[in-house]
C-alpha cells in the first residue's frame, strides 16, 4: 500500500446490520486497492459492530473500527476520521449504498489528469430495490458549478473523492445539522474549486427505507437556508454568484414560511422572519 496515495475511505453506520456488509465488500472489491477503511459504528444497538468487528479481524491491515459510545449523529463520525487529516485524499460511502468496482481507479486517473482537488460520479438509483431514473433538477456535472448546487446538494457523498487541503480552507462536516451537511460542505468546496465529474456512473445509491435521514426532516430548507447565509459573505464567490445565492435564499424562505404557517412551526417562522431582514438589507 502506497500511504502517501492511499484514500481514506469512511462508512459510518447506525444500525445497518442488513445492508453494512454490502457497502463494506464493494469498497475490499475495488480494482484500485490503494486504500484504508475506515468504519465508524455510532453505537449501533443491532449486529452493526459485531460484523464490521469480523472485517477488521479478516482485513487487519486494510480496516480500522472506530466506535462512539453514544449516538453523535453521521457528521460527527465522519469528523472523527476527518479531522486527523492523515491521509491526502479521502472518500465517503454511505453504509446503504454501494460503490462498483472501478470507482476508485477512474476517479483517482481524473484527479491526475485534471489536477481538481474534488471529484464525484454519476449514480444508479435503486428506490425500494427497484431502479429509478433521476428528474431532470437532480442531473448532475462538473467545472465552476456553484451556482447549481444552490438549490439541493447535487453531488453524492458516496461519489466523492477529496482533497485534505479543502477541509483545510472550509472545515468540516457541520456537526449540528442533522441533514444537509454534505450540502453545506459541498457547497463551501464549490465556492473555491472546479469540481471534476465523472459522467458513467460508479455508485449504486439505495432509497426509500425507513431508517433513510432525509425521510425524517420535512423542513430541510431550515439548514440549507442556514447555510447560504453564511455563504453569502465568503470572498470565493463572484458578484453574480452572490446574487444568485441571494435569489435562492429568497425563494427557500418563501417556502419555508408557507409550510411554517401551515404547520405552526413558530421556529421556522422565527428564523424567516430573521434572514428575510438580512435579504432585504
Amino acid at each position: 500500500m502506497n500511504t502517501e496515495s492511499c484514500v481514506a475511505v469512511i462508512i459510518p453506520f447506525f444500525n445497518r446490520a442488513h445492508c453494512l456488509p454490502r457497502a463494506i465488500d464493494s469498497v475490499l472489491n475495488q480494482t484500485d486497492n490503494n486504500f484504508k477503511l475506515y468504519l465508524v459504528d455510532d453505537a449501533s444497538t443491532d449486529e452493526s459492530y459485531s460484523i464490521a468487528k469480523e472485517y477488521v479481524e479478516n482485513f487487519p491491515d486494510r480496516i480500522k473500527l472506530l466506535k462512539n459510545d453514544v449516538n453523535q449523529g453521521v457528521s460527527y463520525s465522519r469528523n472523527l476520521v476527518l479531522k486527523e487529516l492523515a491521509h491526502e485524499w479521502y472518500a465517503l460511502l454511505d453504509s446503504d449504498d454501494e460503490w462498483l468496482p472501478k470507482k476508485l481507479e477512474m476517479q483517482r486517473k481524473a484527479l491526475a489528469a485534471s489536477q481538481l482537488k474534488i471529484c464525484h460520479t454519476e449514480e444508479i438509483w435503486i428506490r425500494n430495490s427497484v431502479r429509478v431514473n433521476p428528474h431532470k433538477k437532480h442531473q448532475k456535472s462538473g467545472g465552476r458549478i456553484f451556482t447549481d448546487c444552490l438549490a439541493m446538494c447535487k453531488m453524492s457523498p458516496s461519489s466523492i473523492v477529496f482533497h485534505k487541503s479543502l477541509l483545510e480552507q472550509h472545515g468540516f462536516f457541520r456537526e449540528d445539522f442533522p441533514v444537509c451537511e454534505d450540502y453545506d460542505l459541498w457547497l463551501k468546496f464549490c465556492s473555491s474549486e472546479e469540481v471534476c465529474f465523472l459522467t458513467e456512473a460508479y455508485i449504486k445509491k439505495y432509497g426509500g427505507h425507513e431508517d433513510q435521514l432525509s425521510t425524517k426532516y420535512h423542513s430541510m430548507d431550515i439548514y440549507r437556508i442556514q447555510s447560504l447565509v453564511e455563504l453569502s459573505s465568503s470572498e470565493n464567490i463572484t458578484a453574480q454568484e452572490k446574487k444568485n445565492l441571494l435569489d435562492q435564499l429568497q425563494k427557500k424562505l418563501i417556502i419555508l414560511r408557507k409550510g411554517a404557517l401551515k404547520h405552526q412551526n413558530k421556529y421556522a417562522l422565527g428564523l424567516v422572519e430573521k434572514y428575510s431582514r438580512f435579504v432585504s438589507e
